[in-house]
């Protein structure tokens, strides 16, 4: 569970994109990230700032890393 008070309807209220991206890498590394949403900004040359700008920009996959988020450290 995070330090951050559980929102009602959004449980990823006042987590950054960036603090979601950095927990995943640290507990599954880049190749599992790589390997379960395969994004080139996680299997080529990774690193927090190219997913980042990925994710800003593609909605479909920040919707998937953000589940994957929420079902690792949300439950």
């Amino acid at each position: 569970m995070t330090d951050q008070p559980q929102h009602p309807r959004d449980p990823l209220h006042g987590i950054t994109l960036q603090h979601i991206v950095e927990t995943l890498v640290a507990k599954h590394g880049w190749e599992e990230m790589g390997a379960r949403i395969p994004i080139r900004c996680f299997q080529l040359d990774p690193s927090v700032k190219s997913s980042l700008t990925f994710l800003r920009k593609t909605p479909w996959a920040r919707q998937k890393v953000e589940a994957w988020y929420i079902k690792e450290t949300l439950k």
